[in-house]
């Protein structure tokens, strides 16, 4: 199903892995440079950096060529003509992201994930403006309410099948917190659909993930890409729950008022909710810990942080404003003591976990981060010290003090 060889993507996860050992010094130059040699791709990649510019900017060429075509041909026609027009727009936008892999051998190269992005809103777009042209939203026929967000879930998780986007992934879960909206007006049940579409998936990766280690060796590089999907509805699962965290402006009031409205749902269910945050950051992090999985580690980390924030909004419990710094502390005391109990291990391992840094992937992206945030710092704002000049010099301080003597200069 996906576009990519399965020789193609481990030709590349073992170039990953050479630079890695290169960049942590495992290996020499000499070694690094004939086994480069030995595992040349023909997949053309680029760096993050380049990767996002040349997104950015197909999306916004994509957008305008589009836009200007429908501002021309298409100016004072009915919204289904329109609404044919970018259908038709989506196939050739996902036409193009096919030959871009197919015959320049694009790998994460920004331009055709660009193009497989814009085919998913070309489509949604589309068939948006046919199923409700002529009538008001609320009027569409009932059956085709769905249509939109069930055609954007099903496309990205084409996508993500296809050419490996994570993010694709995500827009999917995205689309389907829309869909229980159509289906019912209650909103402990539409909480509960969420959850439920994000629990079969879950069980779903973790059936494939479990068969990919034992029964499939030669797969194994596509386990990153399954942890981070696993990690991703691991998170949407917590939020579905979470009621305190399910609505933007619940989130915006989250520090400011400290309670939110929790008569809009049963006391049953709001309480049951309550419990679960604070048993699936706990479920979450026993799973990655036991896996080794730092994705999942990650999401169980965040919901624990959130599962505190989230508590006395949850109590009805008001606010102050130390309980971010109190909050600080908490975290970083459990950092630290996490680190000593770590290193304070035979050879600073503990269970196969250890403080130490041992990717030089880790050093790259802590590069990239330092240089971002180093363009504020204390450094740049303050000028250091300028170094004198090799004839500058205080004479004896005879006519006055501070060293102004006569031969000062």
């Amino acid at each position: 199903m996906s576009i990519y060889s399965a020789s193609s993507q481990q030709t590349l996860h073992a170039r990953k892995l050479l630079k890695d050992w290169a960049g942590q010094g495992l290996i020499t130059h000499s070694q690094y440079q004939r086994l480069e040699q030995e595992t040349v791709s023909d997949l053309r990649t680029t760096n993050v950096f380049l990767r996002l510019v040349l997104f950015l900017f197909t999306l916004i060429c994509v957008g305008a060529a589009v836009a200007l075509f429908l501002r021309i041909f298409l100016m004072g026609s009915s919204d289904q003509a329109a609404g044919v027009s970018l259908l038709i727009c989506a196939a050739v936008s996902y036409a193009a992201a096919e030959f871009a892999v197919s015959q320049a051998r694009l790998y994460r190269y920004g331009i055709e994930e660009a193009l497989a992005a814009c085919s998913v809103g070309f489509l949604c777009a589309g068939i948006g403006a046919i199923v409700f042209s002529g009538r008001p939203y609320s009027l569409a026929p009932y059956a085709l309410e769905c249509l939109v967000p069930a055609v954007g879930a099903v496309s990205s998780l084409w996508i993500w099948r296809r050419f490996g986007l994570w993010y694709a992934f995500a827009a999917a879960m995205i689309f389907v917190v829309f869909l229980p909206g159509y289906w019912t007006a209650s909103h402990p049940a539409q909480h509960s659909i969420v959850a439920a579409f994000y629990a079969l998936a879950l069980v779903w990766i973790m059936v494939v993930r479990s068969r990919r280690r034992v029964d499939d060796v030669e797969e194994n590089d596509l386990e990153e890409d399954d942890s981070l999907v696993e990690a991703l509805l691991w998170f949407g699962i917590y939020l579905a729950l979470n009621l305190k965290l399910s609505s933007f402006d619940q989130l915006a009031q989250l520090w400011v008022i400290g309670t939110t409205a929790s008569y809009e749902f049963a006391r049953p269910f709001y309480w049951t909710t309550w419990v679960l945050i604070w048993c699936l950051p706990a479920v979450i992090l026993a799973r990655g810990i036991r896996r080794k999985d730092r994705f999942v580690i990650g999401v169980g980390a965040v919901a624990a942080i959130l599962t505190f924030i989230s508590n006395k909004p949850y109590l009805g419990w008001p606010r102050h404003t130390w309980d971010p710094m109190l909050l600080g502390m908490l975290l970083t005391a459990i950092a630290l003591f996490l680190r000593r109990w770590l290193a304070s291990g035979p050879g600073g391992i503990r269970h196969g976990f250890t403080s130490a840094r041992l990717s030089g992937k880790d050093k790259l992206w802590m590069d990239a981060g330092s240089a971002v945030l180093g363009l504020v710092t204390p450094q740049s704002i303050t000028p250091g010290p300028q170094p004198s000049g090799s004839d500058f010099r205080f004479g004896g301080g005879q006519t006055g003090g501070g060293g102004a003597g006569g031969d000062f200069r």
